[in-house]
């Protein structure tokens, strides 16, 4: 009975299992939905802020954002079995079995739907799940289909902001909550670009439709780029000008778009890959800096 009990223990608490399942959440990428949640929450809450509930909308979104990397990951392993990039995942490495990732995924999902609904508020659940939705639903499929994926993909990237607005309010009714959303939609379609760019032969060599895609020029994907890049100009503005970050948050995030556009101008210039990575790694600082200077704001 010994020997049974510590092979399901070791099967189950394997130290490579679970770091198998860990990498399957993208925590990278959970860490950030997070901030951007934490940051809508805060901004959304005004002068008082309840930690308890930013930490319960937390728990709740963790959990959902987790499962849908997870499960988006479950939909795509054998296409990220032909890529370089993705070909170590837990998936197409065998370190987990499809079966077990998509109870995994799916516990998360409809947990952490259920955890928001029951302990956070009913709105903040539907947010998540049409986050949820759009990713694996439409975004998830439209990448082998059309390029247009770029831009559907960027609605449920800007969501968690509107979901921490709504957790902390119960409601959708901002300007504020919606400058949020535009800042994060507008970031997300240079960063992704940039991202395809420089992948762009592995995601070729899988079946996916990046905007590199039937535009070797880069033509197309230059005009979008610089006009995200400029319009993150007048939204970061906008938070400023309706009185809810101050000039602490302006000065900030205006330099950081300032930086952010100038690696777009030397993408567009060049259109290599080298311009590519830069403006990858340009995009991957800006959004924490932003949201780094708006918790200033908030605090000073």
């Amino acid at each position: 009975m010994k020997l049974t009990t510590d092979f399901t223990l070791s099967k189950f608490f394997n130290p490579e299992k679970l770091a198998a399942y860990h990498e399957l959440t993208k925590p990278g990428i959970t860490f950030t939905v997070l901030i951007s949640m934490a940051v809508g929450f805060i901004l959304g809450s005004g002068s008082s802020i309840d930690y308890l509930l930013l930490f319960n909308a937390a728990i709740g979104t963790w959990m959902i954002a987790a499962g849908t990397a997870a499960h988006n990951q479950f939909l795509e392993w054998r296409l990220d079995g032909q890529m370089k990039r993705t070909r170590q995942r837990p998936l197409p490495s065998s370190k987990i079995t499809p079966s077990e990732s998509i109870v995994f995924s799916l516990s998360l999902i409809f947990g952490g739907l259920l955890y928001l609904i029951l302990v956070v508020n009913l709105v903040a659940g539907l947010v998540s799940l049409a986050t949820t939705l759009l990713y694996l639903c439409a975004y998830t499929p439209l990448k082998r289909v059309s390029s247009i994926n770029v831009f559907i993909g960027a609605i449920p990237g800007a969501l968690p902001p509107v979901g921490g607005w709504a957790a902390a309010t119960g409601h959708l009714g901002s300007i504020g909550m919606w400058l949020l959303f535009a800042i994060v939609f507008f970031w997300q379609i240079p960063h992704v670009m940039a991202i395809a760019w420089v992948c762009k032969d592995d995601y070729q060599h899988a079946g996916f439709r990046m905007l590199p895609a039937n535009d070797p020029n880069g033509t197309l994907a230059t005009t979008f780029i610089l006009i995200c890049l400029l319009a993150l100009f007048p939204i970061s503005w906008g938070l400023f000008t309706i009185g809810m970050s101050g000039w602490i948050y302006l000065a900030g995030a205006l330099l950081s778009a300032l930086v952010f556009l100038f690696y777009g101008i030397i993408f567009a210039q060049n259109r290599t890959k080298a311009s590519a990575k830069k403006l990858m790694f340009a995009s991957f600082g800006y959004l924490p800096v932003v949201w780094g200077f708006i918790i200033i704001d908030q605090l000073f």
